[in-house]
């Protein structure tokens, strides 16, 4: 009896010890992939302004115009007469989104830390993109009437840029 206790004990330990082992290794495979939430994406060199506040270059996600689809082939049958109007034939490719046209000015700050990428309409704004430099973090807060987003360093070192609208067309700080 004894001894099988000894067995039921080691084989669970065993067992233990090999999903601990799977576990971390499966882990650490999976840091970094598509499980992650999103980072921010680099603006190109080309999209860089002096940190003016220049507008960027405005670019969008197209997708590619659908190839055309080979016709079905159906079986012979008796042709139908014409009719005088043709009938509408539903398509067969879906109808692809329309790229939305911003509502306003899209403007590029360039900051020490960082580039925020904000559109700023006659009333409001939205954040369109931040993306922190090497070695910086970044932290955006939002509300009705302002955007805040902070880039720092471990050092302690912070760059604010601050877009506010409440009761007069955006402005953008950067402290």
């Amino acid at each position: 009896m004894r001894r099988g206790l000894v067995h039921a004990l080691a084989w669970l330990l065993a067992t233990a010890a090999a999903v601990t082992l799977s576990w971390w290794g499966v882990h650490t495979v999976m840091a970094g992939t598509a499980y992650d939430p999103p980072r921010a994406v680099p603006i190109s060199a080309s999209a860089r302004d002096d940190g003016r506040g220049a507008a960027a270059p405005a670019s969008s996600t197209r997708r590619p115009a659908p190839s055309p689809s080979p016709t079905p082939r159906s079986t012979p049958r008796a042709t139908p007469k014409p009719s005088a109007t043709p009938s509408p034939r539903p398509s067969r490719t879906p109808a692809l989104p329309q790229p939305t046209k911003p509502s306003g000015t899209v403007r590029s700050y360039g900051t020490d830390g960082g580039r925020v990428v904000f559109e700023l309409g006659a009333a409001s704004a939205k954040l369109v993109s931040a993306t922190p430099d090497p070695g910086w973090s970044i932290q955006v807060w939002k509300n009705t009437t302002w955007i805040r987003v902070n880039f720092s360093t471990d050092d302690g070192t912070t760059v604010s840029v601050f877009c506010t609208w409440n009761d007069h067309p955006p402005a953008v700080d950067i402290v």
